[in-house]
């Protein structure tokens, strides 16, 4: 059985790894996020 600091370290690394994975949100893979779009909304007087 492994050791729990053996587990621990792996878990921590695997979570970094995934945390700082190179693909963005974004379509042309800048680095930052979507901004939203505005929608127009439509009103009824």
């Amino acid at each position: 059985m492994f050791d729990p600091t053996l587990l621990g370290a792996i878990a921590l690394v695997i979570g970094i790894a995934l945390y700082l994975r190179p693909d963005s949100d974004d379509d042309d893979s800048g680095g930052g996020i979507l901004q939203p779009v505005p929608i127009p909304i439509q009103r009824r007087y």
